[in-house]
């Protein structure tokens, strides 16, 4: 396991709606993705896709996990956010997954909208901003 506290780029992530109201409620410490951004990260600004196509706010990073999907499932499922069989069906076909772990957050009283950040189309995984 590699546990990174990244402190550098700001990226902008797509999140479903549903997962970034868990995030803000506090209920999903976890954001899981496949693949990183070839630059280290300290802060994610979240996009909530379709239907709600805002920017919703920003979470700062406490570092980053990584190994195998089933290390991963092991160490994260209390606070994922996700079902068991979500998270496989995510990480099927990988031999390697990565989990943000999410700090402190701040939610923006005004959504914003991609164009706001200079941004013309909701990236299909992340954009440095």
């Amino acid at each position: 396991m590699n546990n990174i506290t990244y402190t550098h780029r700001t990226i902008l992530l797509s999140i479903k709606p549903e997962f970034v109201k868990q995030i803000f409620a506090g209920t999903k410490r976890y954001e899981f993705r496949r693949r990183l951004p070839k630059e280290e990260v300290g802060k994610l600004v979240i996009y909530a896709t379709n239907p709600v196509k805002q920017v919703m706010g920003e979470i700062k990073l406490e570092g980053l996990l990584s190994g195998t999907p089933d290390y991963i499932w092991e160490i994260t499922k209390e606070e994922a956010g996700i079902t068991q069989s979500r998270f496989r069906q995510y990480f099927k076909d990988t031999t390697v997954a990565y989990a943000y772990v999410l700090g402190e957050i701040t939610v923006y009283d005004n959504p914003k909208s991609l164009q706001d950040l200079g941004i013309l189309n909701a990236p299909q995984s992340f954009v440095y901003i």
